[in-house]
């Protein structure tokens, strides 16, 4: 089908329509005095077509949503209209946070944002351009290992559908090359990185989970076992995620302490599992239950507006932290 040699528009009036709901759903204004010449047929023919394709999406809403295939007069054009079409404000703050995240490489983050803006409508397009341009020009990739996170975040996720145990070939931070045979449960992103969230697979204590970052997984090797989660690891993966935010492992515990800052809310929504108990004077306690040692961090890039209660050994740590600061000045 389509146009021969000649200029002939090759194919019956079915194969025509569908042509033209698909250049419709790619965005395409269509004309009907345009499309007659394309097409070598009549205006009054494609008008046809065009009113049969409404006629189409009007009667099966069911399955298409609310659509419908709009006349401009000012560009005497139909542009198709659908409720699951993304608008333009949606694909620009779509398209802030994937830029704002630097999690993609260059020709990835391109890839992601050039097919959203393929299911958008035509209407602004050109505005929508403007407004992430100069991002697009400025935007600064992650050093990667791998050849593609994309690649990678889709092959994870099947192995932890499957329960396939896995071994990773894995480049640490100070560059050195491991190998982990683990039990990848989940997938979390979190400041600029994707993470996988695994058990090792032969381990004492079984029940921590690790981090991984997925840009540095170099290679993956799948094995013939399917794993079993013991009881202690056979978690909701909501709550996981919550106590799970700072991305360094070590064990789940309490933490209780007082925070005298301008802004208690940022600091609930930085800790999902955070609650305030009290409050007077100024002054909120907050417990919550997160893993690993990530949470000592963030406490203390808060400075003096936090000031630990508990754990004793959670206590401890906390002051070591600052004495060694201090030696540093």
């Amino acid at each position: 089908m389509g146009i021969d040699a000649n200029g002939n528009y090759k194919g019956d009036k079915n194969f025509r329509i569908l042509e033209l709901f698909f250049r419709a759903l790619k965005g395409e204004g269509l004309s009907a005095q345009e499309l007659a010449y394309e097409y070598n047929v009549s205006t009054r023919s494609v008008s046809r077509d065009i009113a049969d394709l409404r006629a189409f999406l009007a009667e099966h809403r069911d399955i298409l949503g609310n659509a419908d295939l709009v006349y401009s007069s000012s560009n005497h054009r139909y542009t198709l209209y659908m409720d699951n079409l993304m608008t333009n404000k949606e694909l620009l703050a779509v398209a802030k946070v994937l830029i704002g995240s630097h999690a993609f490489s260059n020709d990835e983050l391109l890839s992601v944002i050039g097919k959203l803006k393929s299911h958008t409508s035509s209407a602004d397009r050109q505005k929508l351009d403007e407004l992430i341009k100069k991002e697009l020009y400025q935007y600064c990739e992650i050093s990667f290992d791998c050849n593609s996170v994309i690649d990678n975040i889709w092959a994870l996720s099947e192995y932890i559908q499957k329960k396939r145990a896995i071994t990773i070939s894995y480049n640490k931070m100070n560059r050195s090359h491991v190998k982990h045979k683990i039990k990848p449960v989940s997938i979390m992103f979190s400041e600029y990185y994707f993470y996988l969230i695994a058990y090792k697979y032969d381990e004492d204590v079984a029940d921590v989970p690790y981090y991984f970052r997925i840009d540095r997984i170099v290679d993956i090797v799948a094995h013939r076992e399917n794993f079993v989660l013991s009881k202690s690891q056979n978690f909701d993966e909501g709550l996981l995620r919550k106590r799970s935010q700072f991305m360094w492992p070590g064990p789940l515990r309490r933490i209780r302490f007082q925070f005298t800052g301008p802004s208690v809310q940022a600091i609930l929504d930085r800790i999902p599992t955070a609650r305030v108990v009290e409050k007077k004077n100024g002054v909120s306690t907050i417990e919550a239950e997160v893993y690993g040692d990530g949470i000592k961090m963030f406490l203390l890039s808060q400075g003096s507006w936090v000031k630990v209660l508990g754990p004793e050994e959670f206590v401890r740590e906390m002051k070591d932290e600052i004495t060694k600061m201090q030696e540093l000045y």
